[in-house]
């Protein structure tokens, strides 16, 4: 089941980041991003936080499981939508520990060929 946009939004407005959470359609899912970061899923209309330090030490708790057939497990941030300083703040410690994306390679000018 694809993950809903409204629940996406629903993230976004409990989170409260303003333009710094965005997100990216992929594959019927979604990566939220925080200061172009990726820091959780949204798969199946359910919240995947990135495994990271953070959430071993804010929310050790959390459920796991894989956002997508074949992936490895992820804490489950669902009933964080219910708390929305506990869900900001592991986003938030989620992205300072996320590297920065790499640059994007600008693709070679192909030469052309003589005649």
């Amino acid at each position: 089941m694809a993950t809903e946009p409204s629940f996406v939004d629903y993230i976004l407005e409990t989170a409260r980041f303003g333009g710094r959470l965005t997100y990216r359609k992929m594959f019927g899912e979604y990566a939220l991003y925080l200061d172009e970061k990726v820091v959780a899923f949204a798969c199946d209309n359910s919240l995947f936080i990135k495994p990271s330090e953070a959430v071993s030490r804010l929310a050790p708790d959390l459920p796991k499981g894989p956002p997508y057939p074949g992936a490895k497990d992820y804490p489950i941030a669902d009933e964080l939508l219910d708390d929305p300083d506990a869900l900001r703040r592991l986003i938030e410690e989620t992205a300072a520990l996320m590297p920065l994306p790499k640059p994007k390679k600008k693709p070679a000018k192909a030469v052309a060929a003589a005649s």
